[in-house]
């Protein structure tokens, strides 16, 4: 694991992860036959559970398990299909020491997992798919990462009108805190994410990025995912235009994961966790040596 030599963020997570002065790196378990980089691989419960197993003994600080793709153009998937998917895996990974989030837009869904032993649930859509997500969010107490979104994925691409995107969302995200707390969750719970790739498109995700410390200002931990996402393919696409597959991304992931370690945030949603754990470490490094040396 990375040495804690980096400047400490606030984190709500439970347990020896609120002592460590470093970026936490969440490995990606998609559970699902459809996602944009790895849908189908990981379907299988067995499948699932094994590769979270291998991406906590690469590094991984948390396992970020979903059911349901949120690709653009994806299809939603019924309540009972997604609990069918998730639950066993979080049960049997939780049963060998990890520290599980689940990626949900569901109440059901976040609670039952909960139940099973999930601390985190990571919401794609900061309450706003599921009146009933704040509830269950105060009663349990789960750790709630509360991400900016517009619409579901059939939708989202349609949704991309911004003034300022970087004020836009701060501000968006600043009402789903103000709600959260309303709906009594305590502040400490929370977790910001910028929604990279969701109702944005290509070049309104680098202002989030370039500009991280707008949001990291608010006082919350706040998760960056950028892992694999079109944005990034469309930077590093050739001279045809084309943009390079999701599994070409993995180096320009681990670029970023590196500058958002550097400008303070408190953890980083990856596929490829031991590049980023590697990225993460040197740039935690440097910030140490800057401050230091």
């Amino acid at each position: 694991m990375p040495p804690a030599d980096a400047p400490r963020h606030p984190s709500p997570l439970p347990g020896s992860l609120t002592t460590l002065d470093r970026t936490l790196v969440m490995g990606v378990v998609n559970v699902t036959p459809d996602s944009f980089s790895d849908g189908g691989e990981w379907f299988e419960p067995t499948a699932a559970v094994a590769h979270g197993v291998l991406l906590m003994a690469q590094g991984a600080d948390i396992l970020d398990v979903g059911g349901e793709s949120t690709r653009p153009g994806a299809d939603r998937v019924p309540e009972d299909e997604e609990l069918r998917r998730v639950l066993p895996v979080v049960r049997e990974l939780v049963s060998r020491g990890a520290v599980v989030s689940v990626d949900t837009t569901r109440a059901s869904v976040a609670e039952a997992t909960v139940a099973a032993g999930a601390q985190i649930i990571n919401d794609v859509s900061g309450g706003l798919a599921d009146p009933d997500m704040y509830d269950v969010v105060a009663r349990t107490g789960a750790v709630y990462v509360a991400m900016h979104w517009r619409g579901h994925a059939d939708v989202m691409d349609d949704l991309a009108d911004y003034d300022d995107v970087v004020t836009d969302v701060r501000r968006e995200l600043l009402e789903r805190l103000a709600a959260l707390e309303a709906a009594g969750v305590r502040r400490e719970q929370v977790v910001l994410d910028p929604g990279l790739g969701f109702a944005k498109p290509g070049e309104a995700n680098w202002p989030l990025l370039g500009r991280l410390g707008e949001l990291l200002d608010v006082g919350l931990p706040v998760l960056v995912g950028a892992s694999r996402k079109r944005f990034l393919g469309r930077l590093l696409a050739g001279p045809d235009g084309q943009p390079v597959p999701p599994l070409a991304r993995d180096g320009a992931t681990a670029a970023v994961s590196a500058l958002a370690a550097a400008s303070g945030a408190w953890c980083v949603r990856v596929h490829d966790v031991p590049g980023t754990v590697d990225a993460v470490r040197v740039a935690q490094r440097w910030v140490s040596a800057a401050r230091t040396d």
